[in-house]
């Protein structure tokens, strides 16, 4: 089994401007390992966020704060360097500049979120930003429990479609990035409907779209739940039918520290904070310019055993300057640099020690 990860690094302006295509972070967007270094930093060196959010909403900020670690302890098989996920309000000591509980409420709380927002920015400046905050380039809100009760009620767009978008035009120097709330099984249909409504618009008119509520209708595997809750509680139909928890079943399947990470994920469980914060780097690493899509990978990807040595080759990458072989006793977790074989362009050779190994190649671009 080979787990191919590619690795690449490249230098880039540090110019920012607002996102003006479409973007849609959802459970799709929850595998950290794709996100390549350069786009990490890239965020990191680019991206001033503010973020207004209750209880449900630091299911981000938690997560990520519980990712530093994570990483730093190879969870994952992620070789990144140490605090690489580190985040701050400031962005000081080289941290994503992430201001939390920057305006407060949330953004089910019309007229007051969206003056807050205002409030917090200030008037329009020369460069289509706050003038209170003039670096401030990503505005991101969050949702509690308001939002099937807003579709209900035949709000949703008077008090947060047309609100957002709004702002968007009162400060077109910041990206302003949508969400959806949380699942909710005992409103089955508004919720739904209400969050379905959102992701329409986002598509429809090209906005940046965290989806909050798609990313708690999947596990890790890619299994999908139809009647789930936000505590990952899941059910036959939209009655009382429970079935059990797809996050706490995925969690005691697998190994903590190496597969997911102990945090706490308000209303909900470890695994959910763990998945938002993954969408949330995603969406900062495509706010400031990733693609989404990894480079190419290896292809032909060949092993051969002799008696005492384990040969692996694969076809060269264009562009790539250098190779890494990665092992581990592990499928998905515990990687480090396998120092014990040699290379011959895109050939590797190294002496079987007796146990079972899991291998992944970098290749470097620069």
């Amino acid at each position: 089994m080979f787990k191919l990860i590619i690795f690449s690094i490249v230098v880039f302006s540090l110019f920012f401007s607002s996102i003006e295509c479409q973007i849609i972070v959802d459970h799709s967007c929850t595998d950290i390992t794709a996100i390549q270094l350069q786009w990490i930093e890239q965020a990191k060196s680019s991206l001033h966020i503010a973020y207004g959010h209750t209880s449900h909403g630091s299911q981000l900020t938690d997560g990520m704060t519980g990712l530093v670690a994570f990483a730093n302890g190879e969870g994952l098989g992620l070789t990144h360097p140490l605090n690489t996920f580190d985040w701050n309000n400031g962005g000081s000591d080289g941290a994503l500049d992430l201001h939390d509980h920057a305006m407060d409420s949330d953004c089910g709380n019309y007229p007051l979120w969206v003056n807050n927002t205002t409030s917090y920015l200030g008037t329009p400046n020369e460069n289509g930003m706050g003038s209170n905050q003039p670096d401030v380039n990503v505005i991101i809100w969050s949702w509690c429990g308001q939002i099937s009760s807003k579709y209900a009620n035949n709000t949703l767009h008077s008090e947060y479609l047309t609100p957002m978008s709004n702002l968007e035009s009162t400060y077109p120097g910041i990206t302003f990035v949508y969400m959806t709330g949380h699942v909710d099984h005992w409103d089955d249909a508004n919720n739904k409907a209400a969050n379905q409504t959102v992701r329409n618009y986002c598509i429809d008119n090209e906005k940046v779209l965290y989806d909050f509520a798609d990313i708690e209708c999947y596990d890790p595997d890619g299994e999908f739940y139809e009647f789930p809750h936000d505590d990952c509680g899941y059910y036959a139909s939209a009655g009382n039918d429970y079935i059990g928890n797809w996050a706490t079943a995925w969690q005691n399947a697998h190994v903590e520290g190496e597969d997911w990470y102990s945090v706490y994920a308000a209303h909900s469980q470890p695994l959910n904070g763990n998945r938002k914060a993954y969408a949330a780097w995603w969406l900062w690493a495509r706010i400031a310019g990733w693609s989404g899509i990894a480079p190419d990978i290896p292809e032909n990807i060949e092993i051969t055993f002799t008696e005492n040595s384990v040969n692996i080759t694969w076809d060269e990458v264009a562009g790539a300057v250098n190779y890494k072989v990665y092992s581990s006793d592990r499928p998905n977790s515990n990687f480090i640099l396998d120092t014990t074989g040699i290379f011959d362009n895109t050939n590797w050779t190294a002496p079987i020690n007796g146990i079972r190994r899991f291998y992944y190649i970098k290749s470097e671009k620069y």
